[in-house]
């Protein structure tokens, strides 16, 4: 990939844009609506989605949440744990997941912090990083980098604990290379990084960089892993 910079850089500003409607793609509203089946099988599909990190993430632990969006995993995190810190780079998300996390009452158990995490160092060392639907928009080239923040954050021991798309909805949306097209309600069109996984290809791609995952998948939607530092295992 050509100016990763450049690209990274048009990303960010495509998820501030993008804050005020996010949410409709998680809740399958507006042109996200696939119809009364389909919108149930997401549906289902989240649920698992959630009561397996839920299992992956227990409670009495200090959680770094990575590109923390509007809050729809930083709830389920900060239901259970001691301590999340929930880090993005957007201000415009993370004023949703505060609004989301106090209207829950859990707010207080949040350290929210807006910062680009290509850019950011944690302040200290964590029990669990978790991300989710976040590995995919990390070019391959800056792959090893952002697994460097990862080692970076873990307490020795630590787990890491993500997840992401396997496959979008409409596979001729998968364009070649790690570039993605995408347009805004409000006509303006952006390009992101999107890249999927198989689940074997997955694991072999954190083993070359040093990590011990176990994959599973949420068949036909979403691609999961738990895992740490080979040498931990």
């Amino acid at each position: 990939m050509d100016n990763v910079d450049a690209i990274l850089a048009e990303q960010v500003a495509y998820y501030r844009a993008r804050a005020q409607e996010y949410d409709e793609w998680w809740n399958r509203d507006g042109s996200y609506d696939r119809g009364v089946e389909a919108n149930a099988a997401w549906s289902a599909a989240v649920d698992a989605l959630e009561a397996w990190v839920r299992e992956q993430v227990p409670a009495v632990l200090d959680v770094l949440e990575l590109a923390a969006g509007t809050g729809n995993f930083t709830r389920v995190l900060a239901a259970h744990a001691d301590r999340v810190t929930a880090v993005d780079s957007s201000e415009e998300t993370l004023e949703l997941n505060r609004g989301k996390l106090r209207a829950l009452g859990l707010d207080t158990r949040v350290d929210f912090v807006a910062a680009d995490v290509f850019a950011w160092s944690p302040p200290r060392q964590f029990d669990v990083v978790f991300f989710s639907f976040w590995l995919s928009h990390v070019p391959a080239a800056t792959a090893a980098m952002f697994w460097s923040l990862v080692d970076a954050a873990l307490k020795p021991g630590g787990r890491v604990v993500f997840a992401d798309n396997l496959l979008p909805w409409d596979p001729s949306a998968v364009k070649a290379g790690d570039l993605s097209p995408r347009t805004l309600n409000d006509g303006s069109n952006w390009t992101v990084v999107k890249r999927y996984w198989l689940p074997d290809e997955l694991a072999a791609e954190l083993a070359a960089l040093g990590w011990a995952v176990d994959v599973e998948v949420f068949d036909p939607l979403f691609i999961a892993a738990h895992g740490g530092r080979a040498a931990d295992r």
